[in-house]
């Protein structure tokens, strides 16, 4: 029983995958397939951790968040076994597709990192895509790793007034 389970929450993650044109982070797929009741915390990782594994799924990984594609072998399986997720869980899916399309793509699209540099400072890349395409990029160094987390942490909430301020200071 518990692999009938198994099968269809990574079929739900694969469906998932499959009707976004951006990818999801762990957390995304978590908060749907999690809080919406359809299993527990510890089979949706072993479900998603089986998916990557075995290449139906391809996760990138910037400051502990993976982010997670549709691999090509992901996509037939979908496509061929689609038809053992209940409709519901469909509907469900897309449900919460259309309310937090907005908010799931800005998630993944600003994107911020920092490493080390060889004078003990440290770099922060900040990034906005859009649709998989480079928007805006900006590095800044900065002297102590908490100004670094800080900035990355900031970055997520204030990256459209940031980029919305230099292309006004820069046109206007």
């Amino acid at each position: 029983m518990i692999s009938q389970s198994l099968t269809l929450y990574k079929l739900m993650i694969l469906f998932m995958l499959d009707h976004l044109d951006f990818p999801l982070t762990g957390s995304q797929l978590s908060e749907f397939i999690v809080s919406k009741g359809y299993t527990s915390y510890f089979h949706f990782q072993q479900s998603l951790h089986e998916l990557d594994d075995s290449g139906f799924i391809k996760g990138d990984t910037v400051r502990n968040t993976t982010s997670y594609t549709l691999s090509k072998q992901g996509k037939e399986a979908i496509q061929l076994f689609s038809s053992g997720i209940p409709g519901e869980i469909k509907q469900d899916i897309l449900h919460y597709f259309d309310e937090q399309k907005f908010s799931l793509r800005k998630e993944v699209d600003v994107v911020s990192d920092y490493r080390i540099q060889d004078n003990g400072e440290y770099l922060v890349h900040m990034q906005i895509n859009d649709r998989g395409s480079l928007l805006f990029s900006m590095d800044l160094n900065v002297v102590t790793r908490t100004q670094a987390i800080e900035i990355c942490d900031k970055w997520n909430s204030k990256s459209d007034a940031v980029y919305q301020k230099i292309i006004d200071m820069l046109l206007l």
